[in-house]
């Protein structure tokens, strides 16, 4: 069992039984839920529209190299610079190298689960460069050294106590003050950062391909301020998020805005399609996109090719009720979830997370609420299918289910063993997975004896 595995079964393990953290959870996102049903009423006709983002995703996903060679005319054309980066370590010497350029030891960060991927502000940090993040939610994890425990909502897991004790431990502030309080001193510590910084880091929830643009939605305006003041913008976003055309934003800021946080639009919608131009008196005066892949080719195998159809809304980690139960840090990765658990084996390498492909329970929650239709509950199984063919199972597992599979086929073979052999066997083979967290399972009558007592008169 690989090291992988172990954790995530510990960790599993652990917040499945605790029952405080799951309180906070499923109170958090039932404050979701009840907004999202408010957001889907602006859609006169919202299957139309979840249909029509699904069809734009496809045509962008199959002509995928056109359209981001499109973007980087039209984003060079007006004086910005594209760097495209094969893997997560020549996008961090890219961030490294224009921080060298500019003599700077402090950058400003906006929420940006790209460069949680690459693990940004580590790698800056061995460097002796600070990376601040001033999204609230972020900065919550950044304090308590923790990553960010949903794609959306970073620090979910914590309720506003935690949240007080965390500031009077790390910041020295009064304890128990309340989410006003608290939101004011964030607000306070990270204007000193906007101001000193010399480049500002932002993530992209779109790329826009006929007009070489950068789109960032945020609600707190953090995303503005770490472009306003610093003189240089670098946004790193993966290749899958570009679309065709501006007027598809139209479509697709709504159906984000809803589905992520529940609002007919966020509340900041930014395009950014440059460095600061003549006649402009604000801005930074040079800007940077590095387009990621990092594994995303691998995705455009045609079994789990709808995952690049992706936007990050995080439905379906709400929905999922194995995310529910163990929260978003047992999954071991950066995105997490079920959406997470397609990208992840492909991103990160089949051998060490395939087995996030069977934390799920397929009941297909998570397909019927995604905003573009991605059918991810399939994409799971197709997973599972393909860690076998890749030669990713045991011998041991492999054995086990040609033998459950020549039982389950064979009548005959099921009814000669008696209900003590089947107990013994059962409650043995799936002790750790079935009876050490469950009652013992205890056969009865066959099938066969039942339907002839039934039918005997």
């Amino acid at each position: 069992m690989s090291e992988q595995i172990s954790t995530f079964l510990a960790k599993s393990k652990v917040k499945a039984s605790d029952l405080e953290h799951k309180r906070k959870l499923a109170f958090n996102i039932q404050k979701y839920a009840d907004t999202v049903v408010k957001g889907k009423q602006q859609f006169s006709d919202l299957d139309l529209a979840r249909r029509r983002a699904k069809n734009v995703k496809w045509k962008t996903m199959e002509n995928l190299d056109m359209y981001l060679e499109e973007f980087e005319r039209n984003f060079t054309a007006r004086g910005g610079k594209v760097i495209w980066a094969e893997n997560a370590d020549e996008a961090l010497h890219a961030v490294l190298d224009i921080c060298k350029e500019k003599n700077t030891k402090q950058v400003v960060k906006s929420k940006s689960m790209v460069t949680e991927e690459i693990h940004l502000n580590d790698f800056l940090a061995k460097h002796n460069i600070e990376s601040v993040e001033t999204d609230l939610g972020e900065y919550i994890q950044q304090l308590d050294g923790e990553a960010p425990y949903h794609i959306v909502t970073p620090a979910m897991h914590k309720s506003k106590e935690d949240v007080a004790k965390l500031f009077h431990e790390k910041l020295g502030v009064e304890p128990h003050l309340s989410p006003a309080e608290l939101t004011q001193i964030a607000r306070k510590n990270l204007r000193e950062k906007y101001t000193s910084s010399e480049i500002g880091v932002t993530g992209g929830n779109f790329l826009i391909a006929d007009t070489g643009a950068v789109c960032v939605s945020e609600n707190e305006g953090n995303g503005r301020l770490s472009t306003a003041f610093p003189k240089t913008h670098i946004a790193i976003v993966g290749i899958e998020k570009v679309l065709p055309s501006l007027k598809d934003l139209a479509l697709f800021w709504p159906l984000l805005a809803t589905y992520g946080t529940g609002q007919n639009v966020t509340v900041y919608n930014t395009i950014f399609t440059g460095g600061r131009q003549q006649g402009e008196v604000d801005g930074p005066t040079e800007m940077y996109v590095i387009l990621l892949d990092n594994g995303r080719t691998n995705l455009l195998r045609k079994e789990v090719r709808e995952s690049m159809y992706c936007i990050r809304c995080g439905s379906c980690l709400n929905a999922c009720p194995v995310y529910k139960n163990i929260g978003g840090h047992a999954y071991g990765t950066t995105y997490s979830g079920p959406i997470g658990s397609v990208i992840s084996p492909h991103l990160k390498g089949m051998s060490d997370f395939k087995h996030l492909s069977y934390a799920s329970s397929l009941c297909g929650n998570c397909t019927e609420v995604c905003p573009v239709k991605i059918n991810i509950h399939e994409m799971l199984l197709e997973n599972r299918h393909i860690a076998v063919e890749e030669g990713y199972s045991s011998f041991g597992e492999r054995s086990g289910w040609k033998a459950w599979k020549l039982a389950m086929m064979n009548r005959t073979l099921m009814n000669t063993a008696g209900p003590a052999m089947k107990n013994k066997v059962v409650n043995t083979l799936f002790q750790k997975s079935w009876v050490s967290s469950r009652g013992e399972l205890h056969f009865g009558k066959t099938f066969n004896q039942l339907w002839k007592e039934r039918n005997k008169h």
